[in-house]
């Protein structure tokens, strides 16, 4: 930054070169040079609103800091070098920095940023006063940017996809609670004061570094006039001839393209409220009397789960096929020996790595709901999903276990069930798993004693949501003796042999390993409760509500999750005999996939009378 020194202040002559001639030692010119420069730069008008400051002799802190530098000339020197260099790489990184982990690297940060050039030609061409205003608000504009960039690329990391800067905010409380639940309250706190420090140290260092950058400029103004136009000559010339650095082009205007996507994600989030509106009016069902609602089921305990993060990368992966394979072939001969038949296919998720909400929602309404803002339309409107269906037939009691579900659920009514039963209400007495409030293994255990176990009760119709299979993965629970579950409380022991989270996370691979061990975990959970209390009226369908997080997937974006069907009762399959199915719980790789949108009125269809 320049200093000012109010006694060699002239009138007539600009701050800038004021400040050059009073600091040779500032921008890294040797002595000699400066006063050439400095005399060169007094002929361009200086604002009068700085002339106030001449009367006034400098603070004293300002006093001992040029009494330091005219006493260490050479410390001075170097220091102003070594500040300059910095704010320029600041500025370049800023500006080329991508908003994707897996493109950052060297050929990135070696190209001609088109934004870059213009600004650096539009700061030289204003006058005083303007120049300073644009130095700062291009400086704050360029940190918002870079903080965006850092945003998107924790999203990508989860998500697969950029921040949506219209729907994306409530997940920044998500993101806290998970932090919460992981690391602890200490941890949440520390992330969560860490990101505001670098939030506001982004925008402090590179408003201060523009503006550095932008007084270098006006004190060498020929050399700096005379570099922006070769760059910007080169910049022509290699987007012309298509010059790249291996297979990354050396003209770019990312930042001009990055933001274009930006608006553009706004004025299409804002077209897409229309347009699900069309849809969400359409429902093949609506007019259907009630006594001609799922027929086919009539007298059978109906089970719609959902298995956290039970992608299709658990099956198809070499590092984890082998385990999986074995734990669903055993789960598919167990149920067999017991009575149950099985059929599966893929179903495609409108998510990956986060947002079960909107997976549970599209495969229950028969709607893509891929964001929030189709979600609060959804759930404010009176479409009919599936659970409000059997509702309405009055055949079934519907009920929800929702082990994830720690507070008030709002938008629990909307799916039409008569009795929802969340963490606190599952009877549990024993530890978290990091995000996991209880483990699979006793929520069915749970729903077997509040519902399923009943005497002389009607048909139900459950949604159960398994959470062990969450992020982080770590530590997991395991199965034990059914007759050892309890109230819970022997979890605490088997929490504390299990593996920390911060440890897991510091290794793919490691992480990889428990998200295998979690989801095997919630499979045995769910096929040794239907050997164990299932009968020739239990009917099963569980699938993956989306793909686990690219640390997992190995970046792979693909939305596919396994869905099953287990029945005793054969009847119960052979109305789906013409969807194609794999027999068993693994889909072969090359069977059906559907929209998970599309699971709603094809297993309505197949159930109905004429199914």
């Amino acid at each position: 930054m320049s200093h000012h020194t109010p006694s060699r202040h002239l009138p007539g002559t600009d701050t800038e070169a004021d400040t050059a001639a009073a600091d040779p030692a500032d921008d890294g010119t040797e002595p000699a040079a400066v006063a050439t420069e400095a005399a060169a730069a007094e002929t361009e008008p200086r604002d009068s609103s700085d002339t106030a400051t001449d009367a006034a002799a400098p603070a004293t802190a300002d006093g001992r800091w040029r009494g330091w530098r005219t006493r260490n000339p050479r410390a001075s020197h170097a220091l102003s070098v070594g500040t300059t260099v910095l704010a320029g790489a600041l500025v370049v990184v800023a500006l080329l920095l991508p908003n994707r982990v897996e493109r950052i690297e060297f050929a990135s940060f070696v190209r001609i940023p088109a934004e870059g050039v213009l600004l650096a030609g539009l700061l030289l061409a204003l006058p005083p006063k303007p120049r300073r205003i644009m130095a700062v608000v291009s400086g704050v504009f360029l940190g918002l940017v870079t903080v965006l960039k850092f945003v998107d690329m924790g999203f990508y990391q989860v998500l697969a996809r950029p921040f949506d800067l219209v729907l994306d905010w409530i997940l920044i409380e998500n993101a806290t609670d998970f932090l919460r639940e992981t690391f602890g309250r200490t941890g949440q706190v520390l992330a969560v004061v860490g990101v505001i420090v670098l939030f506001v140290a982004v925008l402090v260092l590179t408003t201060l570094a523009v503006v550095r950058l932008t007084n270098l400029m006006v004190r060498h103004r020929p050399v700096a006039a005379r570099t922006t136009l070769i760059l910007g000559t080169a910049w022509i010339t290699c987007m012309t001839l298509g010059v790249q650095v291996g297979t990354v082009p050396i003209a770019t205007k990312g930042n001009a393209e990055f933001l274009g996507n930006r608006v553009e994600q706004v004025r299409a989030g804002l077209r897409d409220a229309r347009v699900f509106e069309k849809q969400a009016a359409v429902d093949a069902f609506a007019k259907t009397p009630p006594d001609q609602l799922l027929t086919g089921l009539r007298g059978k305990d109906v089970l719609f789960t959902f298995i956290e993060s039970y992608g299709r990368v658990a099956i198809d992966d070499p590092a984890m096929a082998k385990q999986t394979d074995a734990v669903l072939k055993e789960g598919t001969g167990r149920l067999k020996a017991a009575g149950f038949e099985s059929r599966s296919g893929w179903l495609q998720s409108p998510v990956t790595g986060a947002g079960s909400w909107l997976a549970h929602s599209t495969f229950l309404s028969g709607l893509w709901i891929k964001n929030q803002q189709r979600y609060r339309s959804l759930t404010t409107s009176d479409r009919m999903t599936l659970t409000k269906y059997f509702g309405k037939t009055g055949a079934w009691r519907t009920v929800g276990i929702v082990p994830g579900v720690r507070r008030a659920w709002p938008e629990g009514k909307f799916f039409g069930l008569d009795h929802i039963y969340d963490s606190e209400h599952l009877g549990y007495h024993g530890p978290y798993f990091s995000w996991t409030p209880v483990p699979d293994q006793f929520s069915m255990e749970a729903f077997q004693r509040l519902e399923h176990g009943k005497k002389d009760r009607e048909p139900i119709m459950a949604e159960i949501i398994l959470a062990s299979s969450h992020n982080p993965w770590s530590p997991i629970a395991r199965m034990i003796d059914w007759e050892d579950l309890g109230d819970g409380s022997v979890f605490h022991r088997i929490k504390k042999e299990g593996t920390n989270p911060t440890e897991v996370w510091k290794d793919p691979e490691k992480v990889r390993a428990e998200y295998r061990k979690a989801i095997e975990y919630s499979i045995r959970s769910l096929t040794e409760w239907v050997e164990r209390y299932g009968d020739e009226d239990t009917v099963l369908v569980f699938l993956g509500d989306h793909q686990p997080v690219p640390t997992v997937t190995a970046g792979d974006t693909g939305k596919d999750v396994p869905v099953t069907i287990v029945a005793h009762d054969k009847k119960v399959l052979d109305r789906v005999a013409d969807w194609g199915w794999t027999d068993g719980l693994k889909p072969a790789p090359d069977a059906p996939r559907w929209g998970m949108d599309k699971f709603r009125d094809r297993f309505m269809t197949a159930y109905g009378p004429r199914g």
